[in-house]
Formats: C-alpha cells, sequence, structure tokens
C-alpha cells in the first residue's frame, strides 16, 4: 500500500475541517517534479472564473509566486494554520497546496448573486436619487465610494457571529467622525458573542444604548443619499454583508422624520411637510385616546351642533369606546399585516376591499360607530405618513397604553401618559446625543436642521448631535 503523502494529509484534514462536504472539490495536479492540490467549494466559486484566472496559470513546470502575480486577490497563508485555510474556503476562497511547501496560496474567485441596484420600496421620494443598496456589502460601498469621492471615507471590517461569520462594515469619514464614537461602536461590535448574526437588526439589538424602550437608537436606511448625507455630517454606518440596510449613529428622534424630499425641494415646502409629519406623529399617537376620554368622560367640549349626531351615533353600541377603539385598531393592523405578507396585487386588493368591506359590515351591524371608523382611518393614514418603518411601528405600539389610560382617567390619563413618554425619550441617548436634540436641551441654531428644514445657505455648521470633530461644512 501506498504510504500516504503530507500533501495527502494535509488535504484530509481540510476536508475533515469542512465535514466531508460534498461539494469540497479536491484537484490533484503536477507540479515540477511534485504534486499541488486545489481545493475549493463548488457551490461558491464561478467555474469559468476559476478555469480562466487559475487552472490555466497551474502548468506543471509554472512556479506558484508567478501563479499569484497573474490571479487578482490572492495571499499566502501558512500551511501549519490548517485551520484558517478552512476557514477561508468556506468564505468562497480556493487554496492551492503543494507538496512540501509551508505556504498555500489562496484566490478569491467566489460567487454571489446580486440583485440590480433600485430604489428601496419603502424609501421611495419623487425628486432625487433613486438607487438604493442590495445585499452585496462590496457593491454597497463601492455605491459609497462613487458619491464620495474622498480618501477620507474609511472602512472598518469585522467578522461577528460564531457561526455565521458575518461580516460587517463601520463606515466613517476620517476627521469628521468622533474618535470616541468610533472606538465605543467598535468595542460593542467586537463584544458581540452570538452564534448567528444574520441582519443589522440583530447587531443593532446588541450594541443599542437603551434596549427597553420602544423608540429605535439606529437610523436605519436603505438609500444610499441618506447614508452619505449623514456621513458628511460625521456620523457613523453600520453596514452588513447579506443585508440592504445601513445603520446611522448617533441619531435623534427627529432623523425618523426627516426625508430625502426635504433636500430636493425648496426650503419653505421641506418645512411644510417636516411639521406636518412631525404633526402625524401626535395624531397617530393620540387621536384615538383623544376620541376615547371626550366620549367617556369629557363629552361638554364637543361643539354643540355635533353632540346629538355624535350621540345618536354611539348610542346604540353595547360596549364601552375602549372596546370599540382596540376592535377596530386590531382589524386595521391585521389588515395591514395580511397586506404586507400576501403577493403584491392581492395584497393591495385585500387592504381595499377588506378595509371597505369591514368598515361598512361593523357600522351596520352596530358593533363601532361612524364616528370610530373616522378616528382609526386618520390615526392609519397619520401612521402611514412616517418616513422610517422602525418609528412607524413604535407609533402604532404606543396608542395602546394611552388608550388604556384614556379610558381609565380621561384627559388626565392622555397628558400623564405623554408626559411619561417625553421624560422618557429626554432620558433616551445614542452614543451620547440626547435622542430629542436639539429641543432638549434646547438649541435654538441647532433648531434649524432638526424640527425644520433651514435654507442650505444658512446651514453652515454640523447638527451639534452628529458629533462631528469639524463643526463647519460650508462658508469657511
Amino acid at each position: 500500500m501506498k504510504k500516504a503523502s503530507l500533501l495527502d494529509k494535509q488535504v484530509e484534514i481540510v476536508k475533515k475541517g469542512l465535514n466531508d462536504t460534498d461539494d469540497l472539490m479536491c484537484l490533484s495536479l503536477p507540479y515540477f517534479h511534485t504534486e499541488l492540490s486545489v481545493m475549493f467549494l463548488e457551490t461558491r466559486v464561478k467555474r469559468v472564473e476559476f478555469e480562466k484566472q487559475v487552472l490555466d496559470h497551474l502548468k506543471p513546470e509554472t512556479k506558484i509566486a508567478d501563479v499569484k502575480a497573474k490571479i487578482a486577490k490572492t495571499e499566502w497563508a501558512q500551511t501549519k494554520d490548517l485551520s484558517y485555510i478552512i476557514t477561508r474556503i468556506a468564505e468562497g476562497y480556493g487554496a492551492v497546496i503543494i507538496e512540501g511547501e509551508d505556504k498555500a496560496l489562496l484566490f478569491d474567485v467566489s460567487q454571489t448573486p446580486e440583485r440590480d441596484v433600485e430604489e428601496p420600496v419603502n424609501e421611495q421620494v419623487i425628486r432625487g436619487s433613486h438607487a438604493g443598496f442590495v445585499e452585496s456589502l462590496d457593491t454597497n460601498l463601492n455605491l459609497l465610494r462613487v458619491v464620495i469621492k474622498n480618501p477620507d471615507l474609511t472602512v472598518k471590517f469585522y467578522k461577528i457571529g460564531e457561526r455565521t461569520g458575518t461580516k460587517v462594515a463601520i463606515v466613517y469619514i476620517n476627521g469628521l467622525a468622533k474618535e470616541e464614537l468610533l472606538t465605543e461602536l467598535a468595542d460593542r461590535i467586537t463584544s458581540i458573542k452570538a452564534d448567528a448574526v444574520n441582519a443589522p437588526s440583530f447587531t443593532e439589538e446588541f450594541i443599542e444604548d437603551e434596549a427597553f424602550t420602544p423608540f429605535p437608537q439606529f437610523l436605519n436606511t436603505e438609500r444610499i443619499d441618506r447614508v452619505t448625507g449623514n456621513l458628511l455630517e460625521g456620523r457613523v454606518a453600520v453596514m452588513s454583508d447579506g443585508s440592504p440596510t445601513a445603520l446611522i449613529c448617533p441619531t435623534t428622534f427627529w432623523a425618523f422624520y426627516q426625508s430625502p424630499d426635504d433636500y430636493n425641494s425648496r426650503w419653505m415646502m421641506g418645512t411644510s411637510f417636516r411639521l406636518l409629519r412631525l404633526l402625524s406623529f401626535l395624531i397617530s399617537v393620540s387621536l384615538p385616546a383623544l376620541y376615547i376620554s371626550i366620549v367617556s368622560f369629557h363629552f361638554e367640549v364637543i361643539p354643540e351642533g355635533m353632540t346629538l349626531m355624535i350621540k345618536e351615533s354611539i348610542d346604540q353600541i353595547p360596549y364601552p369606546p375602549l372596546i370599540e377603539a382596540f376592535i377596530m385598531e386590531i382589524t386595521i393592523e391585521l389588515i395591514r399585516e395580511a397586506g404586507i405578507r400576501l403577493p403584491s396585487p392581492v395584497g393591495q386588493t385585500i387592504g381595499i376591499v377588506g378595509g371597505l368591506v369591514i368598515g361598512d359590515a361593523v357600522v351596520n351591524a352596530g358593533f363601532v360607530s361612524n364616528v370610530m371608523i373616522i378616528v382609526v382611518a386618520i390615526t392609519a393614514i397619520a401612521s402611514f405618513v412616517v418616513p422610517n418603518n422602525e418609528m412607524s411601528m413604535s407609533v402604532r405600539v404606543l396608542r395602546f397604553p394611552l388608550m388604556l389610560a384614556a379610558a381609565a382617567f380621561g384627559l388626565i390619563g392622555i397628558v400623564f401618559g405623554l408626559t411619561l413618554i417625553l421624560i422618557h425619550m429626554c432620558g433616551l441617548r445614542s452614543f451620547g446625543t440626547p435622542y430629542l436634540s436639539p429641543l432638549a436641551p434646547l438649541s435654538f441654531s441647532e433648531l434649524k436642521d432638526s424640527v425644520i428644514r433651514g435654507p442650505l445657505w444658512k446651514m453652515n455648521t454640523r447638527p451639534f448631535g452628529s458629533q462631528a470633530l469639524d463643526k463647519t461644512r460650508q462658508g469657511k
């Protein structure tokens, strides 16, 4: 029986390290007076690229150093550290191990399916860029560098998830991003000890300042222009391979109600629409609670001409306004979820037909009053105005405890509930930045690009909440 060579033993170790997976290809080729082995996962490697870039250069009389010079994205690895070689093969690399050599050649011709760059479905705008991120981290970083052609744009890579090995990038502009912020963010990311970190939402939950809050502390977006705008203000983006979503920090409450359309239109229009969105926050959180409190406790505040009409509407309803509101709010949430989960054409049909049929049926059956249908419809529309889905979900959750407070204590309960929410928001921080900055703590000069959208020629300084090192951005 032929004695197993060192190369055979190394190949066996690599096979065992990859659990003898069936998609591991091992090719033995002659090399001078000995032989070499080429190993790669056929499900991760582009076969055409592999044959053109690797096999065509691996001639029996060609030095491996010359082969390395002809193949893009290669590196040397010590054969005594076969665990590193196994990890790289799992990531999509190929390995060339030569009999008797202490170095192996690793080459990257991996294949990653990609979709076309297109506008994010949940962040559409009327004017401006219509390009969004995709699932490839390299492509997303390329899209950022196309917009920010500056050598100070810096990327730091990390691996998180002990079993998934997810590649995460911290992206910032050197000289703008605060060093303490970068250090703190890197420390939090590297401290993640979990088997799987499959999406940015996983990363967000591990590294956010306050876990027990309904409010998001990272601004998540799939828009390239939104990420570049925040990077130029001194903020930092966290991006993951396999996801089109970028996380931006530090952030404030007002950032969730800002849209690229604010800056793509004239400043007076941008301010008007931003204030309208902020008004929608109050409407979507408090309108059902306000209706419950007025009908249950404060009927005297209804205008005289409307009193009889509202009284006739609710007189035949067999249960209190709280139950009435809960029935309709839960129904709206069910229709919304059904519309999301079903295929697009069917989902739209369910949303429209379901809303019309159910609304008309419950009123005719005497389960819900006409006024409640109006209140719930306005509340639902107001919650759709929020440009960010995470904040929209927070708003939808907050209205339920306020409804309970209104049913128990009337307007006093609403005031008490809103006060608790405000106190909670004042105590929140996003990497040291107050959540309600610049309103709490108050800074009049900072209001021009938070609560309102001031003229661009007046925005000479970067926002305080971004923690940028260079505060001046124009007019130097």
